[in-house]
Formats: C-alpha cells, sequence, structure tokens
C-alpha cells in the first residue's frame, strides 16, 4: 500500500509539474515576457516545483529530514544518475557558462548549505532569506548576461493557449503537485517505519530519485529526438535551484531542522563530491567534452552512493 501512495504521489507530482510548465509558460507569453526570461526563472521554477512542494510540506509535517534529504538526494541524483544515463547514450559539449556561472555558483551554494547545517543543525529564517537573496542576485546576473542564450529548446510549447485552458492547467497543475506531494509523504514515512529506516534514507534515495525522473525524462527525450534539451548547464541550474529556491523558500516558511547526523555526515559531502568532480572532468580526457566514459563512473558513484545509503 505505501508504495502504491509513493507511486501514486511521484505521478501526480509530475502531471502536476507539466501541467503547472504548461500553464506558466503560455501566461508568460501572453505577457510577452522574453523567452530568455521564461527559460531562467518560470521554467526554472516550475520543473523544481516537485522538490518545493515536497520540501515544504515534509518540513510542515515535522519531516525535516524528509525535506533535506530530498534536495540532497535530487542533486546527487541529477548528476549521478540523470547525467550518467545521458552520457550513455550520446556525448555532451560543455559550454564556456560552466566555468564562469553554472559551476562556481552550484559549489557556492552546496557550501553554503553545508555552513549552515554544520553552524547549528537547522536552516533558520535568516539563512533562508539569504539563499533566496543569493538565487535572486544570480538571475539578475544570468538575465543581463546572457542575452543570446537559446531556450527555444527548453520551450517545446510555444502554442498561446486560451485562457480558460491556461487557467485550467493551473489549477490541476497546482492541485495535482498538492495531492501527489500528500501521498508521496504519506508513502515515505510509512515505508520508513514499516522497514525500519529513517525517514533521511527515504529522502535520498525513493523519494529523490522520484522528483529527478523530470530531468531524466527530459534527457532521454532529448537524446532521442537528437535536440540539446537537456544540457550539463540545466542539471546544474537545476542543482542550484534545488538548494537556493527549494531549501530557501522552504526555510522562510518553516525552520528546518536536521535530525539524522548522517545527512552532514555522509549524503551531503556525497552532494559536495560528486558536483566537484565535474570540474577535472571537463578537462579529461578531451577538454569541453564529456561522453559515455565519464557517464559509467558517474553512474558507479551513484550506485555505490545508494548502496553505502541502504
Amino acid at each position: 500500500m505505501n508504495f502504491l501512495l509513493i507511486i501514486g504521489g511521484l505521478i501526480l507530482l509530475i502531471l502536476g509539474g507539466n501541467w503547472l510548465l504548461k500553464s506558466a509558460v503560455a501566461l508568460s507569453l501572453k505577457l510577452n515576457i522574453s523567452k530568455v526570461v521564461i527559460g531562467m526563472t518560470v521554467v526554472s521554477f516550475a520543473t523544481s516545483a516537485p522538490e518545493l512542494i515536497v520540501s515544504i510540506n515534509a518540513a510542515l509535517n515535522g519531516s525535516s529530514d524528509l525535506a533535506l534529504g530530498n534536495v540532497i538526494g535530487s542533486n546527487i541524483a541529477n548528476l549521478g544518475l540523470v547525467l550518467g544515463i545521458t552520457l550513455l547514450l550520446g556525448s555532451m559539449t560543455v559550454q564556456k557558462g560552466f566555468f564562469r556561472t553554472d559551476w562556481p555558483v552550484m559549489m557556492i551554494a552546496s557550501g553554503l548549505l553545508f555552513f549552515f547545517l554544520a553552524n547549528n543543525n537547522v536552516i533558520e529564517l535568516y539563512e533562508g532569506i539569504f539563499l533566496f537573496a543569493f538565487l535572486i542576485i544570480f538571475l539578475i546576473y544570468l538575465l543581463r548576461t546572457q542575452k543570446n542564450i537559446d531556450v527555444d529548446e527548453i520551450l517545446e510549447e510555444e502554442i498561446l493557449l486560451p485562457n480558460y485552458k491556461t487557467v485550467f492547467y493551473l489549477i490541476i497543475g497546482g492541485i495535482g503537485l498538492y495531492g501527489g506531494s500528500e501521498l508521496l509523504i504519506k508513502g515515505a514515512t510509512s515505508l520508513a517505519l514499516e522497514f525500519g529506516v529513517t525517514e533521511r534514507v527515504i529522502g535520498v534515495t525513493v523519494v529523490s530519485i522520484g522528483t529527478s525522473v523530470p530531468e531524466l525524462a527530459a534527457s532521454i527525450i532529448a537524446i532521442i529526438k537528437k535536440e540539446k534539451a537537456i544540457s550539463l548547464g540545466n542539471l546544474i541550474g537545476s542543482n542550484i535551484f534545488n538548494i537556493l529556491a527549494v531549501i530557501g523558500i522552504t526555510s522562510i516558511i518553516t525552520p528546518i531542522s536536521l535530525s539524522d547526523e548522517r545527512l552532514l555526515t555522509s549524503d551531503i559531502y556525497w552532494m559536495l563530491g560528486i558536483s566537484f568532480i565535474l570540474l577535472p572532468m571537463v578537462f579529461i580526457p578531451k577538454r569541453f567534452n564529456l561522453n559515455w566514459k565519464h557517464g559509467i563512473i558517474l553512474l558507479i558513484g551513484y550506485g555505490f552512493f545508494i548502496y553505502k545509503t541502504l
């Protein structure tokens, strides 16, 4: 029954996120907002909506380890699982933005999360405000410096929907996300109790993989269509949003307390490690290129992380 709740919750989260994205893009186009702004703000927030809703709901229900585990595990899954599988299906050219902004900001955000947690095992209100303010500054910088970025591939649905459809997708998207998060958290916490494992274990494995499914699906579809619909920059951007937006907004609503020390003594080091290793990877053996060999390394690393966690 708990597995059914988790699966049902994940399905609703994925559908809800897609519906919300469709509505948000249509609304942005109606308001004549540029595709650059849509791609960097609306799309990024919409694709991070499952993590955001799950983390807020979990924290409000007293399951802070699930909220933290979801974000930390999702960041590990984005690079270890999603990027690993994507590279097995095709090589990837690394853009210069990786060195200038994407990777440094991801490492700074990850470092801030580690510092705030190590300080007193709690992400307080003012720390959440700091994280979210950092995100706003980062977005403003991106919008001013990357005017020519091509986000057409992100916006597959550029059709102006009728007003009633835009509102309809917005409403059912919100309902889907809320209902999905309720089912997922109920199933995950019950499963943890049933198998005698902590919420942290469920958060960094089952829940985090589930909320990374949209990125994985987009990667596979992109490879099949031979499009660059997902890139290293998109995945790193997702990780940045997970920390600065999801943790930031959640901790502004309610403080996130750490209960299971292994999130701080093990999981977050995995997140920092797999984030850092990308830098030497883009230089060895061929500069500015990632291939199937890198994919195997990432997948082996992710598999070992899951093995150690379970």
